[in-house]
């Protein structure tokens, strides 16, 4: 395996059967052995609506106590995961759905030592992947499709960020082969007017991500999502994009350097 693409997909894109089902189309086209992440931040949070779930977010991360942990748990492991592994299935791809917990792929730390209390929130790192498992999978050419949820090794799920979960996977597995992380979403990728497609911030180092940050151009959900993506190319992974899901196989989108 010389080369290994790494898919996080979120945003709208997973509301939306049609936005779907061309990116699954496109996701199909990348001919190298790959691994999809998936979120599903918005379908959890309505989920919650519908529960009588109060929905907390502190920087664009959500604060996961015992009955939001259930609902994200459902949502991103059950409905989402298989929803998703159908669709593979449907176009002759052999996937398999997973959690962090299954085949203890990916095992956390509940987050301590902050000053907000996160809950049922998993930290993780590149010592947290188990790579042989997911090797093993890839050289049987299964896609790994996997959610947003993490296990501590003692009998309890966690929910971990899927941006996170992408860039530490690609961290992770960059020492063997090479790597190219994107992340996908409804959007062009980094913008500078945030309801303007057509401002695409085509290259962005950390610097001006950081100038960026200052003057409120780069701001809520995307903060932490540039965050985990600059800490890939911190750990040498060659190659990470943001763009939008349905220009996947092209050279569209922004391209982030150090």
């Amino acid at each position: 395996m010389n080369t290994l693409e790494i898919i996080k997909i979120g945003g709208n894109i997973l509301d939306n059967h049609h936005q779907l089902e061309k990116f699954m189309y496109e996701f199909m086209k990348l001919h190298h052995p790959k691994i999809l992440v998936h979120g599903g931040g918005s379908s959890a949070s309505e989920m919650c609506q519908k529960l009588d779930i109060p929905i907390q977010m502190e920087d664009g991360r959500r604060i996961t106590n015992g009955p939001t942990l259930d609902v994200t748990v459902m949502v991103y492991a059950g409905l989402i995961n298989k929803n998703i592994v159908a669709k593979l299935q449907a176009q002759s791809a052999n996937a398999l759905g997973l959690s962090g917990a299954d085949l203890n792929i990916i095992s956390a730390e509940k987050r301590s030592g902050t000053e907000i209390d996160y809950g049922f929130v998993g930290d993780i790192d590149s010592e947290s992947i188990n790579t042989y498992f997911l090797k093993r999978l890839l050289d049987e050419q299964i896609i790994p499709v996997i959610s947003a949820i993490t296990h501590d090794t003692h009998g309890q799920l966690l929910n971990t960020n899927a941006d996170t979960i992408a860039s530490t996977l690609a961290a992770a597995l960059c020492q063997t082969c090479e790597v190219k992380l994107s992340y996908c979403f409804e959007k062009a990728g980094v913008l500078q007017n945030v309801d303007d497609n057509n401002s695409l911030i085509e290259l962005l180092n950390k610097e001006t991500f950081a100038n960026l940050k200052t003057k409120g151009v780069i701001k809520d959900g995307m903060i932490p999502k540039l965050d985990t993506a600059f800490e890939a190319l911190n750990q040498d992974v060659q190659n990470v994009h943001i763009k939008h899901a349905h220009n996947l196989t092209s050279q569209t989108g922004t391209e982030l350097t150090l």
